[in-house]
């Protein structure tokens, strides 16, 4: 299949505006990774020193793993940092190690978006859902029932058949690149619990760094996902409609939308711009008259109305 329909950066902006869209910064995409671990720690501190405050911590800690994440998808299009091996760098060891596994996954779904070979069009297909089925999918997430799907059963089900189920050359490297995924993952906690031990804060590690990750983080992405994709038409023709912006407010951006994620419809259609210039992008094309056109949604609560419609 062809792919998927673009936008035409010059059908929107001016020259100096798409210049201005697209310049890179040397130090922006370092500053939101340093952001990102400053609430992190700032968040731990406050979680130590009022420990009433933990669940807010917990869901504070939770949206700033997404929010790594997201940074290292900026730095999956090469735009957390001009110098290509410091961007690389940057995000695989600051933010998420599977930035190698990710990039081509990523790139294939910007490249056929909502179309079959969209490798993400799982995630959208099944909406609407009930409003009962998607209460127990968020349950699911913050009981740590997705996480223990997504983390645990994989790396039991390898333990206890082995390689010898994989048959196929293909098998075989996906099974090699599971193992070495989950082996960064979990050296990587055991590396963490170790330090804070050592310092003896583990029940910090344990509380605000794994509890934020086994249960807030699943939830966030998971209405992220939605958000995104859901209800957006398959095939679309129209570059315009191929994905959705849901405009959020300080609290939905602390707690559900880190770094500006959620203009996800102007990341769709000019995927050179870095995600701090999203909301520039994003008033230019209001001010134009241009999100008339696009997929809009004024929150987040009201995209997950339209998600349980069925």
């Amino acid at each position: 299949m062809a792919v998927a329909p673009r936008a035409r950066p010059e059908d929107f902006f001016t020259p100096a505006q798409w210049t201005a869209l697209t310049a890179r910064s040397p130090w922006r995409g370092l500053w939101l990774v340093a952001h990102a671990w400053g609430v992190i720690a700032l968040a731990m501190a406050v979680g130590v020193r009022w420990p009433l405050l933990i669940p807010l911590c917990v869901m504070v800690i939770g949206t700033r793993q997404l929010g790594l994440f997201i940074l290292m998808h900026d730095a999956a299009h090469g735009l957390l940092h001009p110098n290509r091996r410091l961007n690389d760098v940057v995000a695989y060891w600051l933010c998420s190690s599977t930035l190698r596994d990710y990039r081509p996954y990523h790139l294939q779904h910007h490249r056929y978006v909502q179309q079959a070979e969209d490798p993400d069009l799982v995630l959208s297909a099944p909406f609407p859902i009930s409003r009962a089925s998607l209460w127990r999918k968020l349950v699911r997430d913050l009981s740590g029932q997705t996480f223990f799907k997504q983390r645990l059963a994989p790396l039991l089900a390898r333990w206890k058949s082995g390689a010898a189920g994989a048959t196929t050359a293909g098998a075989l490297q996906r099974n090699t690149q599971e193992v070495a995924r989950d082996r960064r993952f979990w050296i990587g906690n055991a590396l963490g619990l170790a330090v804070f031990t050592a310092a003896g804060f583990w029940w910090v590690w344990l509380t605000l760094w794994l509890l934020p990750m086994v249960c807030w983080l699943p939830m966030v992405f998971r209405i992220r996902n939605i958000a995104e994709h859901a209800l957006v038409g398959v095939n679309q023709a129209d570059p315009l409609r191929q994905a959705r912006t849901t405009l959020a407010g300080w609290v939905e951006r602390a707690l559900l939308a880190p770094y500006w994620v959620n203009f996800h419809n102007e990341h769709h259609l000019f995927t050179q711009l870095p995600c701090w210039q999203l909301p520039r992008a994003h008033a230019l094309l209001r001010a134009a008259g241009t999100t008339r056109r696009m997929e809009v949604q004024p929150g987040y609560l009201s995209v997950l109305r339209l998600a349980t419609a069925g």
